[in-house]
């Protein structure tokens, strides 16, 4: 089996590792290697192993750079082979390079889904006018190329041809393939599940939606929490005051007092080995990654460890009602049939006038009369009357005019009943907007429309509620709309008809109630708000640049209950740094303590500096599954 040259490295690193600590063991024993072969065969180790660590040390020697950590082990195996602590000055090398090694596949593992992602998208595509495979760099939106079933899409496009299940989870986190016909958008990175389908490209290989999260996820590294800036920070500092310590458990005692030289030196270097920051230094960006992988395979997009951790304090959050509450598409709530008129008739008949209408009012009335089983009748000379209504004429609706639109619209040729005003003013009360229909001189019925709500708004906001985070709605609809919404899904602070710079005015408001907000919209019209709050997120960002771009989470798959999973998902990641963090202090702290006072162990502390990044990098990586099954 060919292996991966990394992987051959790592394979090598462990046998000798596994050789060196046999032959420390040994040595432990009174089982030495003879002289005057020990120094050269530990050593031989220490060049093929540590060669790259010895190298930097003496680099940062000669720059007086006494913060690196390579110097702080170059310091110790000198000082070991000095000792004649042959199998120890090896132990101390080969151990360190294993706890570097460890840290980088715990990082290679928490981005191990987005790059495995990564390299199953297609360098090249088949462009049907050109009839052969081109790399995707070179085509140009407009192109038509062509995707076999079991293929990953390269491009963002829209189909063309054929008709397909495409598995989205790559993008938006949901595990449901879904239908795809004609005129549906397809996203590179998706996969084409069953069919045989082209599509017609929109975007160039560097602007697809996939290319936005893959650069955006790797700068989420450079975007780091605050914890992690600390701990970098609290590193540079550390490393030469451990060397300054060191060198006073050594000269103190050696110097002042004429105790041992050898034993106070091997105490020193002991200091030095068990100070080494690895684990502490590992602790933040590991779990940053493994949450930042975790909240991507459920379709959030975080652009920072920074944004993970301000979730954690997050007291309260903003959210838009329309496309974030609510689907933003109108959809028949109520019919009212008047007069002795069927409901089959007043929705044939009301569907038959709008049949040529383009108004979303209009098309939720046909596919809610289509879904009842009636089909919508036909009409003739239709008129619209814009701002108002419509008229038609349909032979088969008692009379051969159908008048429909708002009430003042009908008004202007009949007389209004007080049964009609009070229908309409109840539908007003509750947020719905009142399409009223007359056959002729008299209202025969009316239909009342609603922005209808997402079924997981519900345990969203609950979810939310329960965690002690306030909700607020911020809408741009009416105050009517809003309130009736805010009741059906229990938010109890609404604020309606605002505009975008109110909408930014209402988050600096509550900036000062709440200290962090989240603000939680759909990324176009709720920019402004989104940039002022302390986490900006926003909704159903797939193939939305604006939303992508503006937001600090963009969820790809418009499901605001992920909002609650990764408040308690920041939460869990705060919890687990600084368990990582005391658990690598405390360590350190009792075995500086033995090095001080003269009772420490070179192997000892080679092994419990090692033993707790390797825990710390476990720890951190079970992030990665944290909540995989929703409770």
């Amino acid at each position: 089996m060919n292996l991966p040259l990394k992987d051959k490295k790592f394979i090598f690193l462990l046998l000798c590792v596994t050789i060196v600590i046999i032959l420390e063991i040994l040595s432990l024993l009174g089982i030495h290697l003879p002289m005057p072969y020990e120094p050269f065969v530990f050593s031989a180790f220490i060049i093929i192993i540590g060669y790259e660590v010895i190298l930097k040390g003496l680099q940062s020697l000669l720059k007086l750079n006494f913060s690196s950590i390579n110097l702080l082990m170059t310091i110790a195996v000198i000082a070991a082979l000095y000792l004649g602590q042959y199998p120890e000055a090896a132990v101390v090398i080969v151990l360190y390079v294993l706890g570097e090694r460890l840290e980088d596949i715990g990082l290679e593992n928490s981005k191990s889904a987005l790059n495995k992602l990564i390299k199953s998208i297609p360098k090249t595509a088949f462009v049907k006018t050109e009839n052969k495979e081109i790399p995707i760099e070179e085509i140009e939106p407009g192109s038509i190329i062509q995707i076999k079933a079991g293929e990953i899409i390269p491009l963002d496009g829209e189909i063309t041809w054929g008709t397909s299940l495409i598995d989205e989870s790559a993008i938006t986190g949901e595990p449901i393939a879904k239908d795809k016909q004609p005129g549906d958008t397809v996203f590179a990175g998706t996969l084409n599940s069953n069919g045989f389908i082209e599509i017609k490209t929109t975007k160039r290989s560097t602007d697809t939606t996939f290319a936005k999260i893959i650069q955006l996820t790797f700068e989420s590294g450079a975007a780091r929490s605050e914890t992690q800036k600390f701990i970098q920070r609290f590193s540079k500092l550390y490393t030469p005051i451990v060397i300054g310590i060191a060198l006073l458990i050594f000269i103190i005692p050696v110097f002042l007092l004429q105790l041992d030289f050898d034993h106070w030196l091997q105490q020193a270097v002991t200091l030095l080995v068990i100070a080494c920051p690895c684990a502490l230094v590992i602790s933040t960006p590991v779990a940053i990654y493994a949450a930042i992988g975790n909240a991507s395979a459920k379709g959030a997009l975080v652009k920072g460890g920074k944004y993970i951790e301000a979730l954690a304090d997050i007291q309260a959050v903003a959210m838009d009602k329309t496309r974030t509450i609510t689907y933003g598409n109108p959809v028949v709530s109520d019919v009212f049939p008047l007069v002795g008129t069927s409901r089959q008739e007043l929705l044939s008949c009301a569907a038959g006038a709008e049949l040529f209408s383009e108004h979303p009012l209009a098309q939720a009335i046909i596919k809610a009369t289509r879904e009842e089983g009636f089909q919508p009748q036909t009409a003739k000379d239709f008129k619209t009357v814009i701002g108002k209504g419509a008229i038609a004429k349909m032979e088969a609706c008692r009379t051969d005019t159908v008048m429909i639109g708002k009430l003042d619209f009908i008004r202007e040729y009949n007389t209004i009943s007080e049964e009609v005003e009070s229908i309409v003013a109840k539908l007003s009360g509750e947020g719905k907007t009142s399409v009223v229909i007359s056959f002729g001189k008299e209202v025969n019925g009316i239909i009342g429309l609603t922005d209808e709500i997402k079924p997981d708004s519900y345990d969203a906001i609950k979810q939310l509620q329960e965690q002690n985070i306030s909700v607020i709605m911020l809408t741009g609809d009416s105050e009517k709309a809003a309130h009736y919404v805010a009741r059906k899904v229990g938010i109890t602070k609404t604020f309606g008809g605002l505009l975008p710079e109110q909408k930014s005015e209402e988050i600096k408001a509550l900036l000062q109630q709440y200290d962090k907000i989240a603000m939680v919209g759909d990324g176009i019209n709720d920019g402004p708000a989104l940039a002022l709050s302390t986490v900006g997120i926003a909704m159903g960002a797939a193939g939305s640049d604006t939303a992508i771009e503006t937001a600090n989470i963009a969820l790809m798959n418009d499901q605001l209950s992920l909002i609650p999973f990764l408040v308690r998902l920041g939460k869990k990641t705060i919890k687990q740094i600084k368990i990582n963090t005391f658990g690598a202090i405390i360590t350190k702290l009792v075995f500086i303590l033995l090095a001080v006072f003269g009772y420490s162990n070179l192997v000892l502390a080679i092994a419990a500096d090692v033993g707790v990044t390797l825990i710390v990098i476990i720890f951190s990586l079970n992030l990665m599954r944290f909540e995989k099954v929703k409770p």
